[in-house]
């Protein structure tokens, strides 16, 4: 009888994209920030229950990586789900803040100094 759980935890995701695979956008890191949008916009279609459960966690700002490990969903799924919401405005988002690398390179350079001052 496990198997047939199995079985339909694999199907579930597929279901959840209408058979899509991959995202519309390259928007999406695991550290994107997602937020609802206040007020929602009004849906075309009938919104699914999971993008109902993405909205209600998204109340406030979550990277994408938490909000799949709450949902749990695989992180593919919920960026193809967060697609569909930022295309129909119900969503906004936020990249994380690039980081330059001299900033890196200075940051390691006083590690070490620490380091070697021990």
């Amino acid at each position: 009888m496990g198997g047939g759980d199995t079985a339909g935890r694999l199907v579930r995701p597929f279901a959840l994209t209408g058979g899509r695979t991959r995202p519309s956008r390259a928007d999406f890191t695991l550290i994107t920030t997602v937020t609802a949008v206040d007020p929602p916009p009004t849906w075309a279609t009938r919104p699914q229950p999971e993008h109902q459960r993405i909205l209600r966690r998204c109340a406030e700002p979550i990277a994408v990586a938490e909000l799949a490990a709450l949902l749990d969903l695989p992180v593919s799924v919920v960026v193809i789900m967060l697609c569909d919401l930022l295309e129909a405005g119900r969503i906004t988002l936020r990249p994380p803040h690039p980081v330059s690398r001299n900033q890196d390179m200075n940051l390691l350079q006083k590690v070490r100094d620490g380091l070697g001052r021990l």
